[in-house]
């Protein structure tokens, strides 16, 4: 969602329905219609919601593991402490949701669009977001081995107190986007962190990088 002037808004606490259907199905389903439901404590491991529409939903701490969701529309969601091995969610469209984090192997959301989304804390191994399209969009207090940003298209991306091993950004397009909240091991395809803001110590870090990027030898004196 954006604000006059271009900029889009930062997201924000999930305002859910007064009341909650619990989750009644079997299992998951491709298409499924899910509006104002509380999916509580459940091993969902292996099921298929491709294409899916989840809205006002709460999935509390679920079991994710090897789910399938691409091409879902999640709106005004709140997934809470969610753990999965891998969760596919390519193609999806998020918005003003907000995914809290136990444990993720590969969050795969590659050609996501996502406006007005926060993820907050936890451990997740990958997070590929290549090709996605993103707007007002967090990541608070997570620790992520791998975060692929290439060739993606961001503006107003904000990370805050995150620990990254490796920042891919690759053919990125960044507008406003805020990384001097995160602690980066390395950086691949720098020339992509065009329209980003870093820290002074994180540019006495990154040096090295850069200068090989730009074929410039450093020599000691």
């Amino acid at each position: 969602m954006a604000k006059a002037g271009g900029r889009s808004e930062p997201p924000r606490e999930i305002a859910l329905p007064q009341t909650l259907r619990p989750f009644a199905g079997a299992s998951l389903e491709p298409h499924g219609d899910y509006d104002a439901v509380h999916f509580a404590v459940l091993d969902l491991e292996g099921q298929t919601a491709d294409d899916a529409a989840f809205l006002g939903c709460r999935l509390e701490r679920c079991g994710l593991d090897g789910v399938s969701m691409r091409r879902a529309r999640v709106s005004e969601c709140l997934l809470d402490e969610i753990h999965a091995t891998s969760l596919d969610a390519a193609d999806t469209v998020w918005r003003d949701s907000l995914m809290t984090v136990r444990r993720v192997g590969a969050l795969l959301t590659i050609g996501a669009t996502w406006s007005s989304v926060r993820v907050r804390g936890g451990r997740l191994d990958l997070v590929d977001l290549s090709g996605a399209k993103m707007a007002g969009v967090a990541f608070d207090g997570c620790s992520i081995g791998e975060l692929d940003l290439g060739t993606a298209e961001a503006r107003d991306l904000t990370l805050e107190g995150c620990q990254i091993e490796l920042l891919d950004v690759t053919g990125a397009r960044l507008v406003r986007a805020d990384f001097t909240g995160a602690a980066i091991g390395a950086v691949k395809g720098v020339e992509g962190l065009r329209g980003a803001s870093i820290s002074a110590s994180q540019m006495v870090d990154l040096a090295p990088q850069m200068a090989a990027h730009l074929g410039i030898k450093v020599r000691s004196e």
